[in-house]
C-alpha cells in the first residue's frame, strides 16, 4: 500500500515514454528503402517533390518536375505511361507534346534484373490518346518514309528484355526521335555498321552500369531538344539537335545520401564522333536542367538533390567513369 500511488505515477510516466517514441519513431518512418524501385519520401524537407496524390507514377524516382510542366505546358501535354501486366508493372513514361507531334522525353528505371533474351520485337506501332492522334494523319511512318533519318529508340529496345512485351512497347512511335543514322549508331564501313557513335556507347555504357550490383537501380531520363528543332520532316516532325540523358543511381556510386547524378548532352549532328570521349558531353544535373529547362530528379529530398546535383564535373567524372 505504501507503493501504490509512487507505482502509478511511474506506470503514467513509462506509457508517457513510450507513447513519445512511437510518436517519433512514426514521423521518421514511411520511407522507402533507399535504392529502392521507385520513391523516396516527399515530407516537409522535400517542397519541390510531385504531388502524387492522384497519380502514383508521379512520386517515381525517374519522374521529372510535372509542376512546371503543367504550368507551363499543359495544354498541349500528357504522360503515357506503358504498362505490362506482369510483376514488373511500369515499363516507362513519356512526356508527349500534341503541338509538336513529338516526345519530349522518356523516364524509366535499369537494375540487373531487366536483362533477359525477350530479343527485337521490332513491330513499329502507332498510339493514341483521348481521341487525339499523335500525328496529322496518325500515321508516324509517312514522316520517317524516305525522310533520310532514323527511327531512334529513346527507350532502346535492349534496355528490355525481360519481356517480349515491354520490348514491344518499346517500339511505340512515342518512344522514338528522328535520328541521323550516324548518330543511332555510327558509320557504315564497308556496308557494316559500326556502332561507335556517343549515343550508342552510352546505351551500353548504361546496361554495363545497371548490371553492376544485383539491388541498385539507375532512374534514366532521355530527350531530345525540340524547342528549335534542325529542321522539320515534311513541315511537321521536329528533328532535335541534341539528346540528353540524365541518371541518378543509388548503391554503387558514393555521394549525397548514397546517391550520384549525371547528365550527358550532345549534338545531334551526321558526323562520326566516334573517337569523341564520353567524358567530353557530359555534365552535372543543374547545367543539364539549363540546357534542357527540365527539373530532373524532384522527388530526392531537397538538400540530397541540391547537393547531387551541384557535383563539379570532374568528381562525377572520378566516380561514373563512363569511358572505362
Amino acid at each position: 500500500m505504501l507503493f501504490t500511488k509512487p507505482m502509478k505515477n511511474l506506470r503514467f510516466l513509462s506509457w508517457c515514454l513510450c507513447a513519445g517514441l512511437m510518436l517519433m519513431l512514426g514521423a521518421c518512418g514511411g520511407d522507402n528503402e533507399p535504392g529502392d524501385s521507385t520513391t523516396e519520401s516527399s515530407g516537409s524537407n522535400n517542397a519541390n517533390a510531385n504531388d502524387a496524390s492522384a497519380n502514383s507514377v508521379l512520386a517515381r524516382m525517374e519522374m521529372p518536375n510535372m509542376k512546371k510542366i503543367e504550368k507551363e505546358m499543359a495544354a498541349n501535354t500528357k504522360l503515357l505511361v506503358h504498362e505490362t501486366s506482369d510483376s514488373y508493372g511500369t515499363n516507362f513514361i513519356v512526356l508527349w507534346d500534341f503541338d509538336k507531334h513529338a516526345q519530349r522525353w522518356t523516364a524509366y528505371q535499369m537494375k540487373k534484373g531487366f536483362a533477359g533474351s525477350a530479343g527485337y520485337n521490332g513491330d513499329f506501332h502507332e498510339h493514341s490518346v483521348e481521341d487525339r492522334t499523335f500525328s496529322t494523319n496518325n500515321n508516324m511512318e509517312v514522316y520517317y518514309s524516305g525522310s533520310g533519318f532514323s527511327r531512334g529508340h529513346i527507350c532502346p529496345s535492349a534496355d528490355r528484355q525481360y519481356s517480349k512485351t515491354a520490348n514491344y512497347q518499346t517500339f511505340c512511335y512515342t518512344n522514338m526521335q528522328p535520328q541521323y543514322m550516324t548518330f543511332n549508331a555510327g558509320p557504315r564501313v564497308n556496308g557494316k555498321q559500326q556502332y561507335t557513335s556517343p549515343w550508342v556507347r552510352l546505351e551500353n555504357k548504361l546496361r554495363d552500369w545497371a548490371g553492376l550490383v544485383e539491388n541498385e537501380v539507375i532512374y534514366v531520363v532521355k530527350g531530345g531538344t525540340i524547342d528549335h528543332p534542325l529542321m522539320k520532316i515534311k513541315g511537321v516532325l521536329p528533328v532535335p539537335d541534341h539528346f540528353f540523358v540524365a541518371l541518378l543511381s543509388k548503391n554503387t556510386r558514393k555521394g549525397d545520401g548514397g546517391y550520384s547524378a549525371i547528365g550527358f548532352y550532345i549534338k545531334h549532328e551526321s558526323v562520326d564522333r566516334g573517337s569523341v570521349p564520353l567524358a567530353d558531353y557530359a555534365h552535372n544535373i543543374e547545367e543539364l536542367e539549363a540546357l534542357t529547362g527540365f527539373d530532373f530528379f524532384c522527388n530526392l529530398p531537397d538538400d540530397v538533390e541540391k547537393a547531387v546535383e551541384s557535383k563539379p564535373v570532374s568528381t562525377l567524372l572520378s566516380v561514373w567513369k563512363p569511358d572505362n
